[in-house]
């Protein structure tokens, strides 16, 4: 693993806790509180809140705003000016910081460039948040959602290939050849079921 690289034009901020070979870019600030697991990729200006979780190399991409309640597990990929919200109602006059929600992307999700997820959902294992997407509702491992508001228009291998399923549920991964089986709207990795 690389060491843990800071630019000096970011700011982390005492009690924020970074995973060793994180490399944190240019104009980013994370705040205390937030935690980092290793070798994560903070890109340029992005803002990590206090009590974000991120996990084992998750990347995030340039302009990205991850706000408290957000909990990313695993090898989760950000893209570009992606956001995250954390009160379903936000006014100015009102402070609403005790009716944070937890929204929690789960292991391998890509949430695409300029998507917005609104929050109290949840992405499921390898699911993929078409770029400019506005997530209002939870998303099923493997989905592939587009659209405002997302719709579920596809489902994605672990590898981030677009499955066709034949007559009988099942489809095959075409990088990795993994097998993969729909039920009921819900896909699993053969190995899962």
């Amino acid at each position: 693993m690389s060491e843990t690289f800071i630019h000096p034009s970011s700011f982390v901020d005492d009690g924020a806790v970074i995973g060793p070979g994180c490399r944190i870019w240019h104009f980013s600030h994370i705040m205390a509180g937030a935690v980092l697991g290793p070798a994560c990729n903070i890109g340029q200006n992005v803002m990590v809140a206090a009590d974000v979780i991120l996990g084992r190399q998750v990347k995030v991409q340039n302009n990205v705003s991850i706000y408290s309640g957000v909990i990313c597990e695993d090898y989760v990929f950000l893209g570009p000016s992606c956001v995250f919200t954390n009160v379903k109602n936000p006014r100015s006059e009102i402070s609403r910081r005790d009716q944070y929600k937890t929204t929690r992307v789960r292991r391998g999700a890509t949430v695409g460039a300029n998507a917005t997820v609104v929050c109290g959902v949840e992405i499921g294992r390898y699911a993929f948040v078409g770029a400019g997407a506005v997530v209002t509702h939870s998303v099923p491992d493997h989905a592939l959602v587009e659209g405002v508001p997302a719709r579920v228009v596809g489902w994605m291998s672990r590898l981030g290939h677009r499955l066709e399923f034949d007559e009988a549920g099942r489809a095959v991964c075409p990088e990795s050849g993994r097998s993969y089986r729909k039920v009921n709207e819900c896909v699993y990795e053969e190995d899962d079921i």
